[in-house]
């Protein structure tokens, strides 16, 4: 069977296949974190892939045996969270890091909700339904990433803010994937959002001006979460502060590109180019720096959605 450095190296093409961005933003953690992160991400990446029929995150296409392969995620994440070899490389990297950080095992089952629910061809009435699934599928996964960072699983505080930047994320990735989602038959906007928009789900990109004044919605959110995630970066060490910084800056510019194309959003796949990133990653270092003034009084009475506990 192979050994720790073995399964770290495979979770490290994993990202870097799977995400540019987080893997360019995971390189300024420090060796521990960064391999741990490695390993969260591989889990990730794997379940996403076999719900969805996907390699790396691409191609998606609708799957005909969708409860199978959701069943085949809980036996192979069960048999990792009781310590066991499980033989795939993705769910040994969750046995591993949880085994290191003493993971809370209702995170990694919150995650796995998210997969049911697009198992059950599930979509949102509402922005509060809308919300709790982006907790399922990259909020908890925040949080995760907290723990990684060696966070305390009771501080919620902390906590709150790492799911901030998970639901940032999500809703830019439902904003730029609008198009390759409805071609895959699913929908994320919630139905009261089309409702009002007068935007049938089953013609969502006939009329795409009023598709992009809509999908500003999401990236207006977007942005909302990215700032209140900020403010738990004086909790972490330098190197994790410069990371997520980074990663917020790089993704939230995925939300800030599809808000400026418009109606032309979906005519290719949005991306961030290399040189931006590297802007990105000089900037969140003065950030990083100076993070406990910049944004420990940071203004996060107003909440629109709250954690599950």
């Amino acid at each position: 069977m192979p050994g720790r450095d073995a399964i770290v190296a495979t979770a490290g093409e994993s990202i870097g296949r799977g995400s540019k961005s987080f893997s360019a933003a995971s390189r300024l953690f420090d060796r521990k974190t960064r391999e741990r992160a490695w390993l969260l991400y591989a889990w990730c990446r794997a379940c996403d892939d076999l719900a969805d029929g996907q390699d790396h995150g691409h191609r998606m296409m609708a799957v005909a045996d969708a409860e199978a392969r959701l069943e085949a995620i809980r036996l192979r994440t069960a048999a990792a969270l009781e310590g066991r070899w499980v033989g795939d490389p993705a769910f040994d990297a969750l046995r591993i890091v949880v085994e290191e950080t003493a993971m809370p095992h209702r995170l990694v089952w919150d995650v796995v909700e998210g997969f049911t629910l697009d198992a059950a061809g599930w979509r949102p009435s509402t922005e509060a339904d809308l919300l709790r699934y982006c907790y399922h599928v990259a909020g908890a996964v925040g949080c995760m990433m907290a723990v990684v960072m060696g966070i305390s699983p009771d501080d919620d505080s902390v906590l709150d803010r790492a799911c901030d930047l998970g639901l940032a994320f999500q809703l830019a990735n439902i904003a730029r994937d609008v198009g390759e989602d409805a071609a895959a038959g699913r929908c994320y906007l919630p139905e009261d959002w089309l409702a009002e928009a007068a935007i049938p789900r089953d013609r969502l990109m006939e009329d795409r001006v009023k598709l992009a004044a809509l999908t500003r919605r999401l990236t207006d959110r977007a942005a909302e979460y990215e700032a209140q995630a900020r403010a738990g970066t004086p909790a972490l060490a330098f190197r994790s502060a410069w990371a997520v910084l980074a990663a917020a800056g790089i993704y939230g510019d995925i939300a800030r590109k599809v808000a400026q194309r418009g109606d032309a959003a979906w005519d290719s796949r949005v991306t961030v180019s290399g040189i931006d990133k590297l802007g990105w990653i000089v900037r969140s270092a003065a950030q990083a720096f100076g993070r406990k003034q910049r944004y420990a009084n940071a203004n996060l009475t107003t909440r629109i959605w709250q954690r599950p506990r």
